[in-house]
């Protein structure tokens, strides 16, 4: 077994180096603090909420934030996927009291009338993935209100996978959202993104979870195997296990081109009609899929 690089302990990781528990440790959280004050995510008067599952990396942020910049809530999404949801939230409720975080759980079934199970059984064109995702932002900006930024737990592969994600589709407005600091438009009403692990490994935030013993049970959505970033997380982990730096040099050219993206789309927000949530288009997203659901219920 390698020792650390730092000392003459046990390793328990190589990442950049070798560390022991100890180091890696604060290998980590300097990594993700360094990365908070480089890309200016949070100020002196900022309130930040956590997008929270229970999962390992929503878990570090919390814990992270929380240690080094004093006060945070965390803001679960209870989406009603049966054998998933259940047992992150148990992990995220033990956690958050332990560590006297504020937990802020809100369902599809109280908000809109259905889980995601219901939905998926009405709207059975739709892929568990897109529905999912158009709701749980819808709900995360919506119950944010009142905060000034929405940490989240993406980490240095997940910023990668969609990346090409959206090379592959063309999709140019929703490539110049990403970065450390999401969004590309200014409203009162939209609440911006940070990523305080950007540059962290999912293997980095694994072994930071299981050091901590935050107790993550590493459970996995039972629709996320058949996504598309799956597939690209899979073809990007096979190149990657040849080419070591790939994701890393993929990152470090976005940002380089990220202003000239951000510079080349429009930044207007419209409010929906119905609602008043920020939208591109007259009525948002979110509200056309749940009066959709709606007309099949009835």
């Amino acid at each position: 077994m390698a020792k650390c690089s730092n000392c003459s302990s046990k390793a328990i990781i190589a990442s950049e180096q070798a560390f022991c528990k100890k180091h890696f440790i604060e290998y980590f959280e300097n990594k993700a603090v360094s990365t908070i004050k480089k890309f200016n995510m949070i100020g002196s008067n900022d309130r930040i909420i956590v997008a929270s599952s229970g999962g390992k990396d929503s878990t570090a942020v919390l814990y992270i934030l929380k240690k080094y910049f004093g006060n945070v809530e965390a803001l679960a999404i209870d989406e009603g996927i049966p054998g998933y949801r259940s047992i992150t939230l148990q992990d995220l409720e033990k956690f958050c009291s332990n560590n006297g975080i504020p937990l802020n759980i809100y369902s599809y079934k109280e908000e809109f009338g259905f889980s995601l199970k219901e939905a998926l059984q009405l709207r059975k064109d739709l892929s568990p993935c897109h529905m999912c995702g158009i709701l749980r932002r819808y709900l995360l900006n919506s119950k944010a209100r009142g905060f000034t930024k929405i940490a989240t737990g993406h980490n240095l592969d997940d910023e990668a996978q969609s990346i090409m994600m959206n090379l592959v589709k063309a999709q140019m407005p929703l490539l110049s959202r990403l970065g450390p600091v999401t969004g590309n438009a200014r409203d009162s009403m939209f609440i911006p993104r940070i990523k305080p692990l950007y540059f962290c490994t999912e293997k980095e935030s694994a072994t930071y979870a299981i050091a901590n013993n935050f107790a993550p049970r590493f459970v996995q959505c039972p629709h996320s195997h058949s996504s598309f970033r799956a597939f690209i997380r899979d073809m990007m982990n096979d190149y990657a296990a040849v080419n070591k730096k790939a994701k890393i040099n993929l990152i470090n050219n976005f940002l380089k081109i990220l202003p000239q993206l951000k510079a080349a789309q429009s930044t207007q927000l419209n409010h929906c009609s119905n609602c008043g949530e920020p939208c591109s288009k007259e009525t948002c997203k979110a509200c056309k899929l749940v009066s959709s659901i709606a007309v099949a219920i009835n």
